[in-house]
């Protein structure tokens, strides 16, 4: 590398010469172009040693970790900065590289690379106030309906990868799950059903669900930004959308009559917005647009009105956070952290 950058500077005091510049100028010119010499060698040698170090790890065996908080092991048979591809023993897996936390060489312990775990879900703090027409307009293609055999729900896109929010109990114990997107286009609500769907995590304690979308890894989803409940003022304005009873993108509105009741020991923020059956996992929005809450119950009793009431998106993000502690065992539907009450 100096061999280079010598050779290189002779060469363009002589070429500087032949042109009138000199003195001062030329060693400034000078030092430039030796700078980026030496930066585009060490780039070339980055490079290989990267490149070294994906093709050292060819036929050995490694536990990747993934952003879902499961974690494959196997050989690897391909590496890129794109994906591994790796050699389950009964199956060939492709994972892309976006999806790896942490990747591990079995035989020696060493971790090979490792990337700050995704919470999966975006903020915005510089909103304001719009109109709720706008915000319905804007928001409404992030919500969807989710179906199993034995009845429905809503939810909310968190992530562009296809990443669902919903509550626990409108999937619980089920292993067939489908999520029908509504689209505008060109003035016409268009639905779209995906079939493919993995449950990632389940928190029945919590009563939230974490899904995502498979099979479509080019699309790019809408996605919500998750808000803080603890700015909630009591006689705030909010709204849900969800599928009541099946009637997609049903729109309801009311004021935050607390924001921190207590129901079955724990808090709820409880709200005069109209819930029923089918908006369980849908979000409870602020003016801004900002998922505030999940709905997930109401009181049904005669002559009790207005009494609605959803989770904290403080608990929605814990939940996200430490995804793992709750991942789904696809052999045990009740798998996922249930908390039990301490004895009495």
């Amino acid at each position: 590398m100096t061999f280079k950058v010598v050779v290189m500077d002779v060469f363009l005091i002589v070429s500087l010469a032949r042109i009138g510049v000199t003195g001062v100028t030329a060693m400034v010119l000078m030092v430039h172009v030796a700078a980026i010499t030496v930066f585009s060698t060490r780039f070339v040698v980055i490079t290989a040693v990267c490149i070294f170090l994906a093709s050292s790890l060819l036929g050995k065996r490694v536990e990747i970790e993934l952003q879902s908080g499961a974690s494959v092991s196997g050989e690897v048979l391909k590496s890129s900065a794109d994906h591994w591809v790796i050699d389950l023993g009964f199956t060939v897996l492709q994972i892309p590289a976006k999806e790896c936390v942490k990747v591990k060489e079995l035989k020696s312990g060493k971790v090979i690379g490792s990337a700050k775990k995704s919470h999966l879900y975006r903020t915005d703090q510089q909103l304001k106030n719009r109109p709720l027409g706008d915000l319905v307009s804007e928001l409404g293609e992030c919500v969807v309906m989710i179906r199993t055999p034995i009845g429905l729900g809503s939810g909310f896109l968190i992530h562009q990868d296809g990443y669902v929010i919903t509550n626990d109990h409108v999937v619980a114990g089920e292993r067939q799950v489908s999520i029908t997107q509504f689209t505008q286009k060109n003035g016409e609500l268009i639905k779209e059903n995906y079939d493919n769907v993995r449950i990632v995590a389940t928190g029945g304690n919590v009563d939230l669900a974490l899904l995502k979308i498979e099979g479509h890894s080019n699309k790019v989803f809408p996605t919500v930004p998750l808000g803080s409940s603890a700015e909630l003022r009591q006689g705030e304005r909010v709204f849900a959308i969800g599928s009541p009873l099946g009637l997609e993108r049903s729109v309801s509105e009311g004021i935050v009559s607390l924001r921190n009741r207590i129901i079955q020991d724990r808090l709820h923020i409880q709200t005069t917005a109209e819930i029923s059956p089918g908006n369980s996992g849908g979000p409870l929005f602020n003016y801004r647009g900002q998922v505030v809450g999940v709905n997930n119950m109401k009181v049904v009793s005669t002559g009790a009105e207005g009494l609605g009431f959803s989770i904290p998106v403080r608990e929605l993000k814990t939940f996200l956070e430490n995804r793992d502690a709750f991942a789904f065992d696809p052999r045990n539907p009740n798998a996922g952290y249930r908390y039990l009450p301490p004895p009495r």
